[in-house]
C-alpha cells in the first residue's frame, strides 16, 4: 500500500512525543540488527501511539533494520492504513501488530524470529523453561505458548488468533515460527528480547551436552522474576548505551 499523509496524523507524526517514539523505535531496530535478532528485511517492532490503540508506528517493508533511522517509521492504524510515512509496511506486519495491539492492549509488540528463541519453539515444549538459567526465570509465570502453526498471517483472522494465543501474557512463543515480547515502554521491551535470546541460548547450549538440566524450584524463580522487574533502572541504562553505541544513520 503506498504511502498516504492524512492532516491530523501528519500533526501527530511530526509531534516531539511521537518523535522521540521514533527514534526509540528505530533504534530498538538497530540494536536488534546489531544483536544478531534480525532475519533479513522481515520482521516487525511496533509502538502504539500515547493513548491510542488504533494507531501504532511500525518500521518499514524493504530496509535492513541497521539501517532504519526515526524518518523511515510508518504511521499505520489498525486496519492497515498507512497514515503518515515515506515507506510501504508489510502484509503480515498489519494483520499480527494490528491484532495484538488491539486485543492485548500492549503498546510496544516486538515480533523476530531470532535463532535460539526460534529453534526452542521447534521442540516439543515449544518454549523456554524458565526455571533454568537465571536469565530465564524474568519470564516465569510470563510466557504464553500458541502450539498451532497455521501458515503466514496474511489475514485478519490469523493476527487475531496469534493476539488472543498470548492469552494475557506478554511473551509468546509461536509454535514453529518465531515469538512476540510486548510491553509498555520500548526500552524495557527490547530489553526482554535481548534477555530472552541469550536465555534460549543457554537452554540450548545446556541441552546440546546431553547431561540433565538442573532446573530451580519454581517459587525460587518467581521470585527472582520478581526481584528482576521490581525496577527497571538497569533495562533503561541497557538501552541508553544502545543509543551512544548505534547512532542514527544519516538520512
Amino acid at each position: 500500500m503506498a504511502a498516504l499523509l492524512h492532516p491530523s496524523a501528519d500533526s501527530d507524526f511530526a509531534s516531539p512525543a511521537v518523535r522521540r517514539l521514533r527514534e526509540d523505535l528505530a533504534l530498538a531496530l538497530r540494536a536488534a540488527a546489531h544483536h544478531g535478532l534480525s532475519e533479513g528485511v522481515c520482521n516487525h517492532f511496533s509502538v502504539a501511539l500515547p493513548g491510542d490503540a488504533e494507531r501504532f508506528l511500525i518500521n518499514p517493508r524493504g530496509l535492513h533494520w541497521s539501517e532504519v533511522g526515526a524518518d523511515d517509521i510508518v504511521l499505520i492504524d489498525v486496519h492497515g492504513e498507512v497514515l503518515a510515512g515515506r515507506h510501504r509496511v508489510e502484509p503480515t506486519a498489519l494483520f499480527i501488530h494490528g491484532a495484538v495491539h488491539r486485543i492485548t492492549g500492549h503498546a510496544v509488540v516486538l515480533h523476530c524470529h531470532m535463532p535460539y528463541a526460534t529453534a526452542l519453539t521447534l521442540t516439543v515444549d515449544r518454549a523456554l523453561d524458565p526455571t533454568l538459567s537465571q536469565n530465564a526465570m524474568r519470564f516465569m509465570d510470563r510466557i504464553a505458548i500458541d502450539a498451532r502453526y497455521n501458515g503466514l498471517a496474511l489475514d485478519g483472522s490469523e493476527g487475531e488468533r496469534i493476539a488472543r494465543a498470548m492469552a494475557g501474557k506478554d511473551v509468546a512463543f509461536l509454535a514453529n515460527h518465531g515469538v512476540i515480547v510486548a510491553g509498555a515502554r520500548i526500552a524495557h521491551a527490547y530489553d526482554d528480547l535481548y534477555y530472552l535470546e541469550r536465555a534460549c541460548m543457554q537452554q540450548v547450549l545446556a541441552q546440546s551436552t546431553g547431561r540433565p538440566l538442573a532446573p530451580v524450584d519454581a517459587a525460587l524463580a518467581a521470585r527472582v522474576a520478581a526481584q528482576t522487574l521490581g525496577e527497571r533502572e538497569q533495562s533503561d541504562l541497557f538501552f541508553e548505551s544502545l543509543r551512544r553505541m548505534l547512532p542514527a544513520p544519516r538520512a
